[in-house]
């Protein structure tokens, strides 16, 4: 007798158990297996745009380091670039003339560290701090955010003031105001201007 209480005592219990079981298995049923499910690859398939978008890097005190405008922005899932059109970027630093980089189009990388500019591009360095307007043309032009460098290994030409010159390919340091003219290098250097590989 005490046996028999004690499975009556059991048996809703059991039966609860049993359902719980069975709808656990139909809603097993029911899902898709995620284990066996293949990963989608991303493809390099635009997955938003922008038109007239413009974008600014601070400098660590909170000052604006870049702005990045563009008439048109596509951005791509696989390697989170963004291609522009008619991209320009300009950098400020305190104390000096504002550099400004342009191209027909362009190449945002994903982190923002990378500018790349083709396409007609060109640079041009307003006048100030004792230098006069500086402009390089290009067919390329990559600027490094990160270090303030805009180079070059296309063909490039340089007005300087009064001085021409043209080149293979240049680096020039926005933070030391270096230009440094690789490869050939030929033109005209006004006898009042100083050698661009040297300028400050």
């Amino acid at each position: 007798m005490v046996r028999r209480m004690n499975l009556l005592q059991w048996l809703p219990v059991l039966a609860m158990a049993g359902l719980a079981g069975g709808t656990y298995w139909l809603l097993h049923l029911s899902l898709p297996n995620i284990t066996r499910q293949t990963v989608r690859p991303k493809s390099h398939t635009p997955d938003y745009f922008a038109d007239n978008f413009s974008i600014t890097t601070l400098d660590d005190t909170g000052q604006t380091q870049y702005r990045i405008n563009a008439t048109k922005m596509i951005h791509y899932e696989d390697d989170d670039n963004i291609d522009a059109t008619l991209p320009s970027i300009r950098g400020f630093t305190p104390g000096k003339p504002d550099v400004t980089a342009f191209g027909q189009r362009g190449v945002i990388k994903g982190d923002g560290s990378v500018v790349d500019l083709y396409d007609n591009a060109r640079v041009l360095r307003a006048p100030g701090a004792g230098d006069p307007a500086m402009s390089a043309y290009s067919e390329h032009f990559k600027v490094l955010v990160n270090d303030d460098i805009v180079k070059t290994e296309k063909p490039v030409k340089l007005v300087r003031g009064p001085s021409v010159m043209t080149a293979s390919g240049m680096i020039y340091n926005n933070v030391t105001r270096e230009m440094h003219l690789l490869g050939q290098v030929r033109g005209m250097i006004a006898a009042s201007d100083t050698l661009p590989g040297s300028s400050k």
